[in-house]
């Protein structure tokens, strides 16, 4: 299995054996500056992993490719890819069917990451759950009865579109490119709400955060309108889905004391509380959720191939790829991998510090 994560900061990439075990592991910086040559970046790091774990090309049974956007399996359109800029022309996914192979996966990426919250994280114990994604963007995986649900057109999580326009990151051209949600509360929401409160030098959603930290007000007030922000949008979760579990993810959303802060305001405006938790998984979530699907689809073709299982499932496999994946917990997922975050304890219920995760990007 090849599992590669296109960012607007790093790609990542994995490669691993049917049991998802992985064979080699790596993140390298973006440097392209549009679609074509962040192709080029992508193979170059999956010919890096085939040397790394001695394979070739041949070997790989299956590659997902988890990006930003909505993915249109009907079209074969990738829309809406965020701040990847040229990443959403036809010609990017007709250079990676050439690049990659015609049974090439591509899936929202954060689709991905909580399929693998459901495999190896806080997903694991519950049946629904949704994975929200606050960092660089904003995005959701939502898992129902314990599968993925993508929605009629591949757009059920993007909760970046809800019009909540208030606050002080928000901005309106960007909001139309972005959403409103996403436009005020990511991390360049942050930063132009921390400009705006008067912080000078170099301003960074984590400069933010860690200021707040050490008592600075402005930045304290700043992380406190992105906790309503976020908190309105887990309403809006609770309200639609009423989902077990929601939990948070992203360079933000991993902020320890932030979830504690978000809690509080939930309280406030939800009609019932469920559990919030910090993410288990770290900067290779996606990358993790490619190889669970990867493995996956690859044994529903070896399945499908069996004597018998075409007429077994009425000529069908079992799963609808376009409706839904599931994907059970496995005992060995239990603990994540070396160089994976740990699991994270819930922040003191006081809330008084706003910690940065250490391995956690998207800032």
């Amino acid at each position: 299995m090849l599992g590669l994560d296109v960012g607007q900061q790093y790609v990542r990439g994995a490669i691993s054996d049917l049991a998802g075990t992985p064979r080699a592991t790596a993140t390298q910086r973006v440097h392209a500056a549009g679609g074509h040559g962040l192709v080029g970046e992508l193979v170059q790091l999956a010919q890096y992993l085939l040397r790394e774990s001695g394979l070739t090309q041949t070997d790989i049974t299956q590659t997902v490719i988890g990006s930003p956007g909505v993915y249109d399996r009907e079209r074969d359109l990738l829309a809406l890819p965020g701040g990847l800029r040229g990443w959403g022309k036809p010609t990017v996914l007709a250079e990676l069917r050439e690049e990659f192979g015609e049974s090439l996966i591509v899936e929202n990426d954060i689709d991905l990451a909580a399929l693998a919250e459901r495999a190896l994280g806080h997903g694991r114990d519950v049946d629904s759950f949704a994975f929200v994604s606050v960092g660089t963007g904003i995005g959701m995986g939502l898992v129902l009865g314990g599968r993925l649900h993508r929605g009629a057109h591949g757009a059920a999580g993007e909760i970046g579109f809800l019009p909540f326009t208030e606050g002080a990151g928000a901005d309106l051209k960007d909001a139309r490119k972005r959403g409103a949600l996403e436009s005020a509360a990511s991390a360049a929401g942050v930063v132009r709400a921390a400009r705006r409160a008067g912080m000078r030098g170099p301003v960074t959603a984590r400069n933010v955060f860690a200021a707040a930290d050490k008592g600075d007000q402005r930045a304290a007030g700043v992380v406190a309108q992105e906790a309503i922000l976020v908190a309105k949008a887990v309403c809006s979760v609770v309200a639609v889905a009423d989902p077990a579990l929601i939990v948070l993810g992203g360079g933000i959303g991993q902020a320890d004391g932030f979830l504690d802060a978000v809690a509080v305001e939930v309280r406030r405006v939800a009609p019932v509380l469920p559990e919030l938790r910090v993410s288990a998984l770290g900067a290779d979530a996606v990358v993790d959720g490619c190889l669970a699907a990867g493995v996956e689809r690859a044994w529903e073709i070896v399945v499908a191939g069996l004597p018998g299982a075409g007429a077994a499932s009425g000529g069908r496999t079992q799963l609808n790829r376009r409706a839904s994946v599931s994907l059970p917990s496995h005992p060995s997922h239990a603990t994540p991998r070396a160089g994976q975050v740990p699991i994270l304890p819930l922040p003191p219920t006081d809330g008084a510090t706003f910690k940065i995760p250490h391995g956690v990007t998207g800032w």
